[in-house]
């Protein structure tokens, strides 16, 4: 949604999260991944960046040819993290 509570037309790149019992996550259309930790992940997709967080969580598979990968592990959310507008120096500065 945007400021005024409307949809905004977004149609991200083809991607894709299939979650199976909440015990493994299958994730297509990824370009990175940025962090991985047993409580969370920041993954790069197509479509952003997704924050997966749970417990015991496992790089299961990673395939940077097809951009899948699978985590296993208790999932407990997973969340879009929104772009921040760049800021030069003197608004890193002031905050």
């Amino acid at each position: 949604m945007d400021k005024t509570g409307s949809l905004t037309e977004y149609v991200p790149e083809a991607h894709e999260i299939i979650i199976e019992g909440q015990r493994r996550a299958r994730i297509t259309g990824v370009v990175d991944v940025e962090s991985f930790h047993e409580e969370e992940a920041a993954i790069l997709t197509e479509a952003g960046l997704l924050i997966l967080s749970g417990t015991e969580l496992k790089l299961t598979r990673l395939d940077p040819d097809s951009g899948q990968i699978i985590v296993d592990g208790r999932i407990l959310s997973l969340e879009y993290e929104q772009p921040s507008p760049r800021r030069g120096l003197f608004g890193r500065i002031r905050g």
